[in-house]
């Protein structure tokens, strides 16, 4: 036993930032249980998981924005019951969000400086001319990249915003860096350059924490892996010992035949064609169809152009080029209202900041869309609005206490049925669902899955937006997976597994081709 301690000591003093037990629950939900994770010292460590996993909060218990329910967090072997963000300025632990969390109106140097301004000497003025040599200096030091003097932030490009971003954190010389998806609105060249100074930064002794779905960026860029499953971690491998393949296949579970019972529709004639559309720096060259009767998937890492070409084909959104055409009539929508008109309908992710009106009752968010079928001179036909309505409540299985209830009163997957509701009323023959049980219960999650099969064999067609894989691979016929901008590969659901999905989606996928 005392010939291993001096291992163990030496263990000990390698980890820099150790999660041990961790413990989150928020209301009745269950972030994290029992999460252990150990980050040695001058590694890049990375950190994955499907959505849900429970690695946000990790984060934010480590930034200080929560405090676990049970566990320790441990820095350089001293425990701490709580973090706070002053506290971790002072631990030398700093983040890079996904959210360049910098003033749009400052200059690049007064963006790096803020807090600690140069002064001009003997005077409490600021130095602005030599804060803008300063930044210069260090920019192209860092990055090799030399930024317009007076160009404010809100003009710089994505990139350009998270460069500044990060060259403002390696002023307080950091210890550990945390990049949460740092190359989610990135292009390739773009990304390259953020991966020579991680690089480089940890061959300085910085500590790099990397949380990404890009599993070939993990398997390239990181000395090793964590993944996290339903707030547990589930393996903590080398990345010289492991894959992206085998990555992947960690962070995939559930019986799909159990969970998404699918009904069996033979597709009819097109219903949607998307020919050559493109849109700069959202999406390019996109070509698919959509049948009556068929569920199509569409998945996609954030930043892949996915979730633009919803909001283009419901005209929140306006491509550059190409062609929509909808049961035969060519022209893209204009607007939501044009796009309605032509019987499309959406289902966003936000169902309550965009799909409902929460302190509107059923029977109004059920009939608003369609309330040209309810009137007559001005007057509401208030018979047959609480009729339809209370046979759509009972159709779609919404449980609420009556029409009249406030949507507000429901739960989340009853508040779904009735943002789906609320385009049957309208009749609708292309319904484009947003992650449509993000945040929903399993037993609302099924009924939703089946109202899909229901749609799908009254022949309408059916886009559903997922990162849900074992949901897109349950529900689905075919599945349009998109990769920075691009569709690059069609699969067929029934063919396919949730790890080949999240090995394409991911860049894991040896042969990425571009379809159209």
């Amino acid at each position: 036993m005392t010939a291993s301690a001096p291992t163990q000591q030496a263990e000990n003093n390698d980890v820099i930032i150790r999660f041990d037990r961790i413990v989150k629950r928020f209301g009745g939900a269950q972030a994290l249980a029992g999460a252990s994770v150990a980050i040695r010292r001058g590694t890049v460590h990375g950190l994955v998981g499907q959505n849900g996993a429970g690695k946000s909060t990790l984060i934010k218990l480590l930034a200080g924005l929560h405090k676990p329910d049970d566990g320790r967090i441990e820095i350089e072997n001293k425990a701490y019951d709580r973090l706070t963000p002053h506290l971790c300025d002072e631990l030398g632990i700093h983040f890079i969000h996904q959210d360049r969390l910098l003033v749009p109106t400052f200059t690049v140097g007064e963006a790096l400086f803020l807090g600690r301004e140069t002064r001009l000497a003997g005077t409490p003025f600021i130095d602005r001319r030599a804060m803008q040599k300063r930044a210069a200096e260090l920019l192209a030091n860092y990055f090799g990249v030399d930024l317009p003097k007076n160009a404010l932030i809100s003009e710089l490009s994505t990139a350009e915003r998270q460069i500044v971003q990060i060259t403002r954190a390696l002023l307080h010389q950091p210890k550990v860096l945390v990049f949460d998806e740092p190359t989610a609105a990135l292009v390739r060249r773009e990304a390259e350059i953020l991966f020579r100074l991680i690089r480089r930064l940890r061959d300085e002794g910085v500590t790099i924490v990397y949380i990404s779905h890009y599993l070939n960026e993990i398997e390239e860029l990181c000395d090793h892996v964590t993944v996290l499953r339903n707030g547990l971690d589930v393996a903590s491998l080398s990345i010289g010992e492991t894959s992206a393949k085998a990555i992947a296949s960690l962070m995939i579970e559930r019986d799909i035949a159990e969970m998404f019972p699918k009904r069996r529709v033979e597709p009819g004639e097109d219903i949607l064609k998307v020919r050559a559309l493109s849109s700069p720096n959202r999406f390019h060259d996109i070509s698919f169809t959509l049948r009556r009767g068929e569920v199509l998937g569409i998945t996609g890492l954030l930043g892949s152009g996915a979730k633009d070409l919803i909001r283009t084909l419901f005209g929140l959104e306006q491509a550059a080029s190409g062609e929509i055409e909808i049961e035969g009539q060519t022209g893209q929508p204009r607007s939501p209202a044009t796009a309605v008109d032509r019987r499309l309908a959406l289902v966003p992710e936000d169902r309550r900041g965009h799909g409902v009106g929460l302190d509107l009752s059923l029977s109004e968010n059920i009939t608003l869309p369609s309330l040209a079928r309810y009137s007559r001179f001005g007057f509401l036909n208030l018979k047959r609005e609480r009729s339809d309505t209370t046979e759509l409540i009972k159709r779609l299985q919404i449980k609420t206490t009556g029409r009249d209830a406030l949507v507000r009163t429901l739960s989340g997957g009853n508040q779904q049925k009735v943002a789906i509701a609320k385009w049957l009323s309208r009749q609708s023959e292309i319904y484009l669902l947003d992650e449509p049980t993000v945040g929903v219960d399993i037993g609302s999650k099924v009924e939703i899955y089946a109202l899909i099969g229901e749609l799908a064999a009254r022949g309408a067609g059916v886009i559903v937006l997922s990162s849900d894989l074992p949901e897109l691979v349950g529900i689905t016929d075919r599945i349009l997976v998109f990769f920075r901008g691009r569709l690059i590969r069609e699969l067929d659901s029934a063919k396919t597994t949730t790890d080949e999905v999240l090995s394409v989606s991911t860049g894991a996928s040896e042969g990425l081709r571009h379809v159209g």
